[in-house]
């Protein structure tokens, strides 16, 4: 059985350059070789929550598992992975060229603190789906006070 990897960091929110990620989107517009940053894209994700979990699901086709890597605090979860290009045939002509290959890094702030050690992470048919139960240590308690 193979693994996702699946590592545990500090302030992964505070990680993430929207500054530099507004530049490239801006520049990628008008022509993508002008992209400051490492040729990135950005794969679709969702992220929902049930009464027990908050789960994120990624659209990643034509990523290997061994090429993923999900790390995660109490604040964020970042989602990282690379896309082999595929190789090209001497002598062709595209006429349509859409799919980027490359780096990718999504990092996604949590609505809720979760538990780390009961994170789990699978691979099926393109699709990543994180599930991440969440900390009990939200939930309204009780404190009996000591004492006379």
């Amino acid at each position: 059985m193979e693994y996702i990897k699946i590592r545990f960091g500090k302030n992964l929110g505070d990680m993430h350059s929207r500054l530099q990620k507004t530049i490239d989107d801006m520049l990628r517009q008008v022509n993508p070789m002008l992209v400051l940053s490492e040729q990135t894209w950005r794969p679709q994700m969702d992220m929902y929550e049930t009464p027990e979990e908050i789960i994120i699901v990624g659209e990643i086709s034509g990523v290997d598992k061994e090429d993923l890597e999900v790390e995660l605090d109490q604040k964020a979860v970042k989602i990282t992975g690379l896309r082999r290009e595929t190789a090209r045939v001497p002598g062709i002509k595209y006429h349509l060229a859409e799919i980027v290959y490359g780096k990718f890094e999504r990092i996604l702030l949590l609505p809720l603190p979760i538990n780390p050690e009961e994170v789990k992470a699978s691979y099926t048919n393109g699709l990543l789906k994180v599930t991440m139960p969440k900390s009990l240590s939200r939930e309204a308690r009780q404190i009996p006070i000591q004492g006379e």
